[in-house]
């Protein structure tokens, strides 16, 4: 027997926070109703005071604490076991998939709960679209139409345009499924992938269309002002999601109502990496499963018993593909500066000042001591605490670094907007005592990384 749409509902203090995106709390237990019009009740999941899963963002340079693993403890936690990658073309094509295409059924939120898909159909063309930093990948657009475009003998300020890209699949992390009647298209579904936080383009045919660019952060895309176009979202949630601005999302903010926006992170370079969250609840598989299920809307499950959730729902859509997709993540390489942009000789001085005030947290090849179990308070490196105390561990791991050339702003909530910001900000806070010479030289070398 399969579920044809789940609510899943976690209790905490006595009020019930449904995990439906900006849906007000309410004294229910958890429902879910079954294709066959029936309705089967579970007892309400308990929340932990401290919740929180968070996205991979750049933050520290510190001293440090260990901190246990969940298999430790005896904790469990949907895809924090260890795991091996298989890089054999058949699953990295899979992964591949799934990251670009993959919805997890979360058409169940998108399109029967939050109707987006007739937020689409009447009032997104593909110029409202781009502006608010949804891309388009060209190579899914058939040659005529990319020349029709070109020629503006295409109505890019038309939504039935959009839902033509739609049917072709060329918008990046968006599914749609497209019905045909009378000769007129009709958005009948709507649903989302990965790819929608954790993809751009390279805008080699304009800005915002061109070939895709898998694991880098889309910092154009306004997600909180897409949410809020939902007619199913109250005003006063429209407002939060509107207040987050382009390239932040909250991972928490529909579990526990506060907000604390987090820049969008990279997917790159992390084969290495053994926690890919921003406080180090687990690895990549945690994350995919946390954000699939809780925030994605997936029908699948997900579970940690350090934050109280257990959410289960039939059949899994989710756990299946978790092991390919976290293959395809790891393929994916962090992408070199640009040929030219790094000035060689300061670049080789960053590095003696790096390796002497920086290397003590930012270690091995990782640019991380979290391989070996450590995070920092937020005192120790002048970060706001606020979205640390929101989560299981209450501390923030030491960023792996790599790309930073291409992924600005830094800092989890995106509060340096540069890198010398950053220098500055270490530099006053760990009291280095970088001189402005030495500050530019460890800039440019921050840049090869």
């Amino acid at each position: 027997m399969s579920c044809a749409h789940s609510t899943f509902r976690t209790r905490t203090r006595g009020r019930v926070a449904e995990t439906v995106i900006g849906l007000p709390p309410k004294e229910a237990t958890m429902s879910i109703r079954i294709a066959s019009g029936l309705s089967i009740y579970a007892p309400i999941v308990r929340l932990a005071r401290r919740v929180a899963l968070v996205l991979v963002v750049p933050v520290v340079m510190a001293g440090c604490v260990a901190r246990s693993t969940p298999e430790e403890t005896g904790r469990t936690a949907t895809g924090a076991g260890a795991a091996t990658d298989d890089l054999s073309p058949q699953t990295l094509a899979d992964g591949q998939r799934t990251f670009r295409f993959e919805t997890f059924g979360d058409e169940q939120f998108w399109t029967d709960t939050a109707r987006m898909h007739e937020v689409v159909q009447q009032g997104v063309s593909p110029a409202t679209a781009l502006k608010v930093g949804l891309k388009v990948d060209a190579d899914a657009i058939p040659a005529e139409v990319a020349q029709a475009i070109k020629e503006g003998r295409v109505d890019l300020n038309s939504p039935a345009t959009t839902v033509t890209l739609l049917k072709l699949n060329a918008v990046v992390g968006l599914k749609g499924t497209v019905v045909t009647a009378n000769g007129k298209d009709s958005l009948a579904r709507l649903g989302i992938t990965c790819a929608l936080c954790h993809s751009t383009v390279d805008n080699s045919f304009s800005p915002g269309i061109g070939h895709r660019k898998d694991g880098w952060p889309n910092r154009d895309l306004n997600v909180g002002a897409i949410i809020a176009l939902s007619p199913a979202i109250p005003s006063a949630k429209k407002a939060v999601y509107n207040s987050w601005g382009p390239g932040k999302y909250d991972p928490r903010f529909n579990i526990d109502g506060k907000s604390t926006p987090l820049v969008l992170p990279p997917a790159y370079g992390l084969a290495a990496v053994q926690n890919e969250t921003y406080t180090a609840e687990g690895p990549i598989s945690y994350w995919n499963a946390y954000v699939a299920v809780t925030q994605m809307h997936g029908h699948g499950n997900f579970a940690d018993s350090r934050l109280g959730i257990d959410i289960r729902q039939s059949p899994d859509m989710v756990g299946p593909k978790l092991a390919a997709l976290r293959s395809y993540q790891h393929s994916l390489e962090a992408p070199p500066p640009p040929a030219g942009s790094i000035d060689a000789v300061p670049a080789a001085r960053g590095r003696s000042v790096f390796d002497d005030k920086c290397a003590s947290c930012h270690i091995g090849a990782t640019n991380t001591d979290n391989n070996s179990g450590k995070l920092h308070a937020p005192s120790e490196t002048g970060m706001d605490a606020d979205y640390a105390l929101r989560t299981a561990n209450r501390m923030y791991r030491t960023t792996p670094l790599r790309a930073l050339w291409q992924h600005a702003p830094y800092f989890h909530d995106g509060s340096a907007a540069s890198l010398t910001d950053v220098v500055e900000h270490y530099n006053r806070v760990r009291n280095l005592s970088l001189s402005d010479q030495q500050k530019r030289d460890l800039v440019e070398y921050l840049k090869t990384l």
